[in-house]
């Protein structure tokens, strides 16, 4: 049994010292080429996928959506849509006011109609109302 563990401590390192040389070496790998060509896009073009709108209000222009508290051909006083907290009075422009005065002739806005106030962020003065007036009571 000594004799075969001394046989193979002496031929161990010979072994690995043959294994070393005799082994392929390692080297790098290389890209591989494209089979298939990449196809090219032409970027100069631009795709439009919708066109823009203009606006039709006038800058400086808010939107206020709310529920008609009190109206006449003065003013309007709306309670905001998600805010019940938030009540505004808007005087009316001289074109809202004429076209309120026949708006109240039919019988005007009554509590709680929906109504769309485009108003001046400045002045806080109306000058578009949109909404249907509910029918007079």
């Amino acid at each position: 049994m000594k004799t075969f563990c001394k046989a193979a401590g002496m031929g161990l390192p010979v072994l690995m010292a043959l294994a070393g040389v005799l082994a392929p070496r390692a080297s790098a790998q290389g890209p591989i080429p494209p089979v298939v060509t990449p196809i090219i896009v032409d970027t100069a073009v631009p795709i439009i996928v919708n066109a823009v709108k203009p606006n039709k209000q006038p800058a400086g222009t808010v939107k206020f959506e709310g529920f008609v508290l009190n109206a006449n051909v003065a003013q309007i006083t709306a309670r905001a849509k998600g805010n019940d907290m938030a009540i505004l009075t808007f005087p009316l422009s001289e074109a809202a006011a004429a076209k309120m005065q026949g708006i109240v002739d039919k019988g005007g806005y009554q509590y709680g109609d929906k109504v769309t106030i485009y108003y001046d962020a400045a002045t806080m003065k109306a000058i578009k109302i949109s909404g249907k007036p509910s029918k007079p009571v």
